[in-house]
């Protein structure tokens, strides 16, 4: 799907507020409200939106500590990778996964409450799997900046 500049408009705000209305759309991109309507429908039937969600506080769902985890396997057979990628897809405590180049093999972010239960996620992740030549785990002190917006470049 080609974006104009009115699609990007109103990706950027479904980005800031996905909450936000039809008529507010409207005003904010200067389009009639079924005008937007067919857009947001494009947008998602396309796969440009491809979900809405809420966006939490960990510390106040008590789960406050995070982890960059960098994993390098002992083999990087194509079935390998599918099925570590399958295994931390299937982990809720893993919040991003990316397969990457470099020393590592995927870079993991991922969520405890505190250091027990990330071990608890090592051992199942990690050290119960044979293909995982080794990882490394960096604690996340301070989040400067935390999101997964889409800059709207045009």
């Amino acid at each position: 799907m080609k974006l104009d500049s009115l699609d990007r408009k109103l990706l950027e705000l479904a980005q800031i507020d996905a909450r936000m209305g039809l008529e507010a759309l409207a005003s904010e991109t200067g389009l009639s409200v079924a005008s937007v309507q067919r857009r947001l429908k494009a947008l998602k039937a396309s796969g440009t939106i491809t979900s809405e969600v809420a966006v939490v506080d960990p510390r106040k769902a008590g789960v406050a500590m995070r982890f960059v985890v960098m994993v390098e396997l002992e083999r990087e057979r194509q079935d390998q990778i599918d099925a570590f990628a399958r295994q931390v897809q299937a982990e809720p405590r893993v919040q991003q996964c990316y397969y990457i180049t470099g020393d590592a093999d995927f870079c993991l972010i991922c969520t405890a409450r505190d250091m027990d239960d990330f071990e608890h996620l090592t051992k199942r992740l990690f050290f119960d799997n044979s293909n995982v030549r080794r990882f490394r785990t960096s604690v996340v002190m301070r989040p400067h900046k935390v999101g997964l917006g889409v800059p709207m470049l045009g």
